[in-house]
């Protein structure tokens, strides 16, 4: 987009970019300015996925994820932001003190019985 104003691309789109496409996609749409439809943008790995309706692919991953361990879903998120560009190290260390935090929580125990059929409340989330 910005080529057409012949300007590059900023807001940190040249690390978001890289961490989403090779480096021939990236210059092609951005030297090209080039618009794509969502199909496309599902397939380069730009987006997620693409459906005919968004609110309700919204709705059926939060009834998804609102099935699971509150504290191993937001253990999951952070674990992500902290690790995603970190060096495999750090990676495996960050995971092992995250686990060990999880490991026969409240809600770990939950969520461990709901795989015997058993229906174990969760509790809030352990902060």
């Amino acid at each position: 987009m910005e080529a057409k104003w012949g300007l590059i691309p900023d807001m940190s789109a040249s690390i978001t970019l890289r961490e989403l496409v090779r480096i021939d996609v990236a210059k092609e749409l951005t030297m090209t300015g080039r618009t794509i439809s969502g199909k496309e943008a599902a397939e380069l790995g730009l987006v997620t996925r693409c459906v005919d309706d968004p609110l309700e692919e919204a709705k059926r991953v939060t009834k998804e994820i609102i099935q699971r361990s509150p504290d191993s879903v937001a253990a999951a998120k952070d674990l992500y932001q902290r690790t995603w560009v970190a060096t495999e190290k750090d990676c495996l260390s960050t995971e092992t003190e995250m686990q060990v935090k999880l490991i026969a929580s409240y809600n770990q125990v939950a969520a461990s019985a709901r795989n015997f059929g058993m229906k174990l409340p969760y509790t809030k989330r352990q902060e």
